[in-house]
């Protein structure tokens, strides 16, 4: 029977058939049916989303709660300088570094690219994709990124200490004795920027970090003044906006009876100045201001920090715990706070984890203060780093264990 018969278009009926049986709709019914039909398949989807939206949160939830009482070995490497190697996060895989040279190793510790120096005291800084390691008390600077080497610099007088930026840009402390320099370098190792400071005014240089767009300096100097010990925080800015003002210093601010020993950015244009009765925050693309300003009474006995984290560690005193722990987030916001019972002699913030270590025990803990894994190894521990889902690189003396907690 042909579907149009004469009739008028409004009129017209179409033939379906499922499943063997026959039906007529007229158009508007089956333009009715249709909608129906997909009306259902949306919904359809729509729940399958949503179950998979909550048993993605359900694990998310569990994995956040879950403890772990073991790990297994999955992977292991012997090096014969175990003791006087270091080893950092870099971009997602490991920089390693000793007085002899440098290298970078993946997560299975396959070798990316290696890299020959002397230094006598080298100590490192990594950055997101960059690294600088400078000889402390020598004149030599190597800057790399996730390829190898980008370039050298041998400075006029002794480094103090190097930090680097996001992109490679790398601030240099020096001290010639009576003076002080600020030296700031490209990445490729050429010289952009020196600064003088006198040991008196502003005071001796205890530290420097760069912005993550790369014009700002972060200084923490310190002074006596008086007999009182001061802190002075000076922000340079070699941009535009800095070029009339003295020195380059568009923002300073002043504590007294304060020692500020460590400075570095956090992500984002805010930054944070560490002292030694808890920690001030500045904002700023340009002309940082001060934000926020954590103050505690009790003595300090650790600080930690990464781009979105500050952690400082007190003594319990009458306490069945040892330590008491208060975490906070890169606006000054207490995340949590926490007493614990781990002897550490090293605490640090690896991957968003809070792992503290002694010589043969370790402790791991989530950004939310949840205890993952506390443990004993066989062995003697010199490092211990997150490099993936459960999964610590675990330097003992003997060795490198790559482990998984199970």
């Amino acid at each position: 029977m042909a579907l149009f018969s004469g009739k008028s278009k409004s009129n017209q009926r179409v033939r379906r058939s499922r499943n063997g049986y026959e039906r007529e709709y007229s158009e508007e019914e089956y333009e009715i049916h249709i909608q129906r039909v997909r009306r259902r398949r949306t919904l359809r989807l729509a729940l399958i989303f949503i179950v998979l939206i909550i048993a993605a949160l359900l694990f998310l939830l569990f994995n956040e709660k879950r403890s772990y009482h073991g790990y297994k070995i999955i992977a292991s490497s012997e090096q014969e300088d175990i003791v006087s190697t270091t080893y950092m996060e870099m971009d997602g895989n490991i920089l390693r570094y000793n007085s002899d040279g440098v290298s970078l190793v993946t997560k299975d510790l396959e070798t990316v690219w290696s890299d020959t120096y002397s230094m006598q005291n080298p100590v490192g800084d990594v950055r997101g994709k960059h690294a600088v390691i400078a000889d402390v008390d020598g004149m030599n600077i190597s800057i790399y990124d996730s390829n190898g080497l980008t370039g050298t610099v041998t400075t006029s007088y002794s480094i103090v200490k190097a930090k680097v930026s996001d992109d490679g840009l790398v601030a240099a402390i020096l001290d010639s004795g009576d003076t002080t320099y600020i030296n700031f370098y490209s990445a490729g190792g050429e010289l952009l920027a020196e600064t003088l400071t006198e040991i008196d005014d502003p005071g001796y240089p205890m530290d420097v970090a760069i912005s993550n767009n790369g014009i700002l300096l972060m200084v923490t100097f310190q002074y006596v003044n008086g007999g009182e010990t001061t802190s002075y925080v000076a922000f340079y800015n070699f941009g535009d906006v800095g070029q009339n003002e003295d020195d380059r210093i568009v923002s300073g601010y002043r504590y007294e009876g304060c020692v500020i020993p460590e400075v570095h950015y956090l992500d984002g244009a805010s930054c944070a100045a560490i002292r030694d009765d808890g920690f001030t925050i500045y904002s700023g693309k340009q002309i940082p201001e001060e934000k926020t300003t954590v103050k505690v009474d009790e003595e300090i006995v650790s600080v930690f920090h990464d781009n979105q984290t500050i952690g400082l560690v007190f003594r319990n005193e009458g306490s069945g715990k040892l330590y008491t722990m208060k975490v906070y987030d890169d606006t000054g916001n207490k995340k949590f706070e926490k007493e614990f019972n781990v002897p550490y002699s090293q605490i640090k913030v690896s991957e968003d984890y809070i792992i503290m270590y002694n010589s043969s025990q370790f402790c791991i803990m989530n950004g939310n203060g949840v205890t993952k894994y506390e443990g004993t190894v066989d062995g003697s521990i010199h490092d211990l780093i997150k490099v993936g889902m459960n999964r610590y690189l675990l330097v003992l003396e003997t060795g490198i264990n790559m482990i998984k907690l199970s």
